[in-house]
């Protein structure tokens, strides 16, 4: 059975191209425009990994990533986010607040599949 993924991201030319990537891997996709919408698509669902970005209207990622961190569905998937934001400040932010990883955009998509093999096995 292939793996569900949810990816986050206000941007619809990356959930796209994210979407497009995973998919040609044969995963399970669904998509959410921001982390209110993807809050909303978790309740009562369950997804293998997220992948979410950090600025998005509505909800942020790291509000997004507490958030699920309080679902009992959700307290130990795999949760990358994929933004812009490099800085340590916010890397360390990511982590207190639950990330498992953490990717800079522009994305390439080989190490996107590569970070996806490693953490799903």
């Amino acid at each position: 059975m292939s793996k569900s993924i949810l990816i986050v991201d206000d941007s619809v030319s990356i959930r796209q191209m994210v979407e497009m990537t995973l998919k040609s891997a044969n995963y399970n996709v669904t998509t959410a425009q921001d982390g209110q919408d993807a809050l909303d698509k978790c309740q009562g669902a369950r997804f293998d990994f997220v992948l979410t970005d950090q600025n998005m209207p509505r909800m942020d990622g790291l509000t997004l990533i507490k958030s699920l961190r309080g679902l009992a569905n959700f307290r130990s998937t795999p949760i990358v986010m994929l933004t812009t934001e490099a800085g340590d400040d916010m890397k360390a932010k990511g982590k207190a607040a639950g990330a498992t990883g953490w990717m800079v955009k522009p994305f390439d998509p080989n190490k996107l599949l590569d970070v996806m093999k490693r953490v799903l096995g």
